[in-house]
């Protein structure tokens, strides 16, 4: 079910964000009532509403309407919450009404507390448009999904102008070093909540460049998301990776440990 603003979303709304394919957005693990990290979620939709729409987003009412809608639920899913606005005009989107509060939900997978199986990836140049905005427009970052896989992979990682690793294609990388220091790409990249969440919780993690001779110097490597927390990378393109490191086994128990937020 999709709710709009709390009530029933219209499939004329629904069309207006298919059509125009402005917003932004955020996805979050309830698990029974509870998300980690919720404020930072939050805190994200407000601050990219002002970027997106120019407009002042209610927070509490954005819990009301995953509350609303998965609050009571049990077990665990996952909750889209995209913010557009139902009368945007393609011809002029300076004029914006009130953005409406879309919340949508799909079944989770897996236990972010439980490894999953690791992932091959294969670095492709990309740059997001606006990284720093959580939007709506994919299309750039699926199309590099779909060639990835088609050459054999799981999934992209992306490299910019510089050829410095950035992020994936809906996660953030990170590395494990020599010395088990974890190491976060210095680039331009969307911040995870998972990934905030883990830097404030542990210690040893530094921000560096990743060229390639620095990647293939590390001993491990890891996606994070909502979705599934953290999971190791088996290799990216031709350089191999070892899977069971303990400092990832570490980061999967202290994001697992973080206590949920009640909506």
């Amino acid at each position: 079910m999709a709710t709009l603003n709390g009530s029933p979303a219209s499939p004329a709304a629904l069309q207006a964000l298919a059509l125009t394919n402005y917003g932004h957005f955020t996805t979050m693990r309830v698990e029974d009532g509870g998300v980690r990290g919720l404020a930072l979620h939050l805190a994200r939709l407000v601050a990219d509403c002002r970027e997106v729409f120019g407009a002042e987003l209610d927070a509490e009412w954005v819990r009301e309407c995953v509350r609303r809608e998965a609050g009571g639920r049990p077990g665990s899913l996952m909750v889209r919450v995209t913010v557009f606005d139902p009368e945007l005009e393609l011809t002029a989107p300076d004029r914006t009404g009130r953005p409406g509060v879309l919340v949508t939900t799909r079944p989770a997978a897996g236990d972010p507390g439980r490894p999953l199986p690791a992932l091959r990836v294969q670095r492709l140049p990309f740059r997001r448009d606006a990284p720093s905005v959580k939007h709506v427009a994919l299309f750039g970052q699926l199309r590099l999904r779909r060639a990835a896989r088609l050459a054999g992979f799981d999934d992209v990682l992306f490299t910019g102008p510089d050829g410095l690793v950035s992020e994936g294609c809906t996660w953030n990388a990170g590395f494990v070093d020599g010395a088990g220091t974890v190491v976060w790409p210095e680039a331009e990249v969307l911040a995870g909540t998972t990934m905030r969440l883990l830097r404030t919780a542990g210690s040893g993690h530094v921000t560096a460049p990743v060229t390639d001779a620095r990647l293939r110097s590390m001993r491990a490597a890891f996606a994070t998301s909502t979705g599934f927390g953290v999971r190791a990378l088996a290799a990216v393109d031709d350089i191999a990776f070892r899977t069971d490191d303990p400092v990832i086994g570490a980061l999967r128990e202290s994001y697992a440990a973080v206590p949920p937020d009640r909506l």
